[in-house]
């Protein structure tokens, strides 16, 4: 019913504006012939009469007068929508709705959108901060326009572009026996506590394996949503963990450089495969890869 309908409400919403089919033609823009053929197919489909005749004008009936109603506000609601969406799109004034992960909604983020509003200072944000896994869902349903990832994503249906590397840290209390030194090989870390992130996070899985490398897997003994609050957890004595590197340096615990295997996660972009961009994303997605390299602060 709602496919028969809808093409007809606006021609409806005239005629019953204008009371006049001859007026609400001329209005419409359509030949009177075409307009008075809806409103009999409408009348006829709802299985009720919608217009009283008289002459050449028209009155609504108590059931137009319903119907009038429900079908201007669904008419407000697709005006609603259309400037919504063209507002969207707008080059100088359009809306990007962008992903990224938690360790870098602190300073990242916060310079590139810096960086991008130099020339373009209207473009709207959506920012939505989550873990890899959970933001490739929502940009593949149509949530999200462009996300920042890691591990970069390999899949059919996105693409995916490397834009950075950052590396890892293994962070011990600063009390910890191995406090004291700057660098380490992972398998010094065997026998040790771990905190990290939970599964289906892009970090947890390169933690389990970088330590699968240095011989170990990993005994865990907290798992969080959040890299700042795994650092509180070491600062407490809990753990160890393999992090990237603070935006501010947190007391209580000490940082060392892993020197084996090689710890680093590569930040990427993605995007939906065979999408069409709207002109203020194109716009940031050719900022963001004109940042390859120099992606982190």
């Amino acid at each position: 019913m709602a496919l028969l309908l809808a093409p007809r409400l606006a021609y409806f919403a005239g005629v019953a504006r204008t009371e006049h089919v001859t007026r609400a033609a001329q209005e419409l823009n359509v030949p009177q012939s075409t307009l008075s053929r809806a409103m009999a197919r409408l009348e006829r489909d709802l299985g009720v009469e919608l217009f009283a005749r008289h002459g050449r004008t028209v009155s609504l009936t108590t059931a137009g007068r319903t119907f009038l109603a429900s079908a201007e506000r669904a008419l407000a609601e697709i005006e609603r929508a259309a400037e919504e969406v063209r507002a969207d799109a707008d080059p100088a004034t359009g809306k990007v709705a962008f992903g990224f992960l938690h360790t870098m909604g602190a300073e990242t983020v916060p310079g590139l959108l810096h960086a991008f509003r130099a020339d373009h200072p209207r473009v709207r944000f959506s920012l939505v901060q989550n873990y890899g896994e959970a933001m490739l869902e929502r940009l593949r349903a149509g949530e999200l326009d462009l996300c920042l990832t890691s591990p970069v994503p390999d899949a059919p249906d996105l693409v995916a572009r490397r834009l950075d590397e950052q590396k890892l840290r293994l962070v011990v209390p600063a009390d910890h026996r191995l406090a004291a030194r700057r660098r380490i090989r992972l398998a010094e870390a065997a026998e040790e506590t771990f905190v990290t992130l939970e599964p289906g996070y892009g970090l947890r899985r390169i933690t389990d394996d970088l330590c699968r490398q240095a011989g170990f897997r990993p005994r865990v003994a907290f798992e969080g949503e959040e890299a700042e609050t795994l650092r509180g957890l070491v600062a407490a004595g809990l753990g160890v963990a393999l992090l990237p590197p603070p935006t501010v340096p947190r007391p209580g615990v000490v940082e060392l450089t892993v020197t084996a295997p090689r710890a680093a996660r590569e930040i990427g972009v993605a995007w939906l495969a065979d999408r069409p961009d709207t002109p203020p994303v194109a716009a940031f997605k050719k900022f963001l890869l004109s940042r390859r390299g120099n992606l982190l602060p």
